[in-house]
């Protein structure tokens, strides 16, 4: 039981590195465009493009895994991310730049399906859900800590110093899996029809528009997190990147937090997280203007925006149970079309009406997910047929009260 909990450490780990990697960059595009020699807009093609990748690629290059070792697949894809850091530090072409961000971005929704899935295999059926929110916890450290710190040592040391960072941790989470990890078959040796056949649900994709709803909502302001900070609440640089560090270490606590409410109420915490960030939005909105009370509304902020991670993973794993990584890797890509999306909206919103109006786009977005998640739950709670073999939680990888629990909440 230790060394399990250590593998799923090594997993978090994993994610940690993977999220620093893809999101680092976004505090350091001003020293990339300067030392390699390309227009700010130019620099911000490496973060757009890589999230373009992961909401393309996800899904196909999951189902190609499928049939891969699960150890070779988590091991291939830290590699490629911790060779592909290795490449930033050492380039000073932004062409090699831009193609070893591609290059990983294929990679991130297969480790992150298969991280979520091993996690949940590899403990108790009762305890998968809180695996799964420990996997999760390493987007939410990576979020706090990671990319933070990459920008302090882009800052004061280098930028080389930045990426070697992110290939240490992803070198260290590579040598974790080669130690620790067991030699788990792939997913059943699933056909690739089978796993297809999940698309044919109607409440598959009303969970998938949950999905992307949340992530709209979420991203729709804390894109322009910074933005609202200095011109609405007047802080200045230092105290935004405070907030920013204050955001991230609560986001930790939260997503422990929602992983215990999944545990004892699925239902109920689904549906009350859309109408949880339309209070925080109203919160936000009416306090913004002031310091100190923004100060509190960060926090609160803060708390609940972890849970839209682990909250709508598990929702949509409850229509995915017999094809459990292929649909993780629909949650990762609609995810990333949800940022997409909701980045846009807020741009929108800032440009035509204001930045003190942001949090109305995010609350839009969160009563569209609960309209979404209400009109999933109309359709009822019955569970796909599966085979004997995948009737177990532990077998399937989901999320432990996902069928167990399914009408707690009504």
């Amino acid at each position: 039981m230790r060394k399990t909990g250590l593998v799923v450490l090594t997993l978090a780990l994993g994610v940690f590195g993977i999220i620093t990697t893809e999101m680092g960059v976004v505090g350091i595009l001003p020293r990339i465009s300067e030392e390699l020699g390309v227009a700010p807009s130019t620099a911000g093609w490496l973060v757009g493009v890589f999230a373009l990748v992961v909401a393309t690629t996800g899904p196909f290059m999951t189902l190609l895994a499928s049939r891969i070792p699960r150890k070779t697949v988590l091991a291939t894809s830290l590699a490629v991310f911790a060779l592909s850091n290795a490449v930033y530090a050492l380039t000073d072409r932004f062409e090699v730049m831009f193609l070893f961000r591609v290059v990983p971005a294929v990679f991130h929704p297969v480790f992150f399906s298969v991280a979520l899935t091993a996690a949940a295999r590899l403990v108790p059926a009762q305890r998968a859900t809180r695996a799964a929110t420990t996997v999760f916890a390493g987007v939410t450290v990576g979020f706090a800590f990671g990319v933070p710190l990459t920008s302090y040592l882009a800052e004061h040391l280098s930028l080389a110093a930045a990426f070697w960072f992110g290939a240490g941790v992803n070198l260290l989470a590579l040598l974790g899996v080669l130690a620790l990890f067991p030699s788990m078959p792939s997913e059943e040796r699933l056909s690739y029809g089978s796993q297809l056949r999940i698309l044919r649900r109607p409440r598959l994709w009303l969970a998938v528009l949950a999905v992307v709803s949340v992530f709209a909502a979420m991203f729709s302001v804390y894109g322009y997190f910074a933005e609202y900070l200095e011109q609405v609440t007047r802080l200045n640089g230092s105290q935004v990147g405070a907030a920013l560090m204050a955001f991230g270490i609560v986001m930790v606590a939260g997503n422990l937090l929602f992983g215990r409410l999944l545990e004892r109420a699925p239902i109920r915490t689904v549906t009350a997280f859309p109408v949880l960030y339309v209070i925080v939005y109203a919160v936000v909105y009416a306090v913004g203007p002031w310091t100190v009370p923004m100060a509190l509304g960060v926090l609160l902020w803060g708390a609940v925006h972890s849970g839209g991670l682990v909250v709508t993973q598990s929702w949509l794993a409850r229509d995915a149970q017999d094809a459990p990584e292929f649909g993780n890797s629909l949650f990762i890509s609609f995810s990333n079309l949800g940022i997409t999306l909701g980045s846009a909206a807020g741009g929108f919103v800032v440009s035509s009406l204001g930045t003190h109006r942001l949090p109305w786009a995010g609350a839009a977005f969160a009563l569209a997910a609960l309209a979404a998640v209400l009109l999933r739950r109309r359709l009822g709670s019955a569970t796909p047929p599966q085979r004997p073999e995948a009737a177990t939680p532990a077998a399937t990888g989901r999320p432990a009260t996902a069928t167990s629990a399914t009408t707690a909440g009504h």
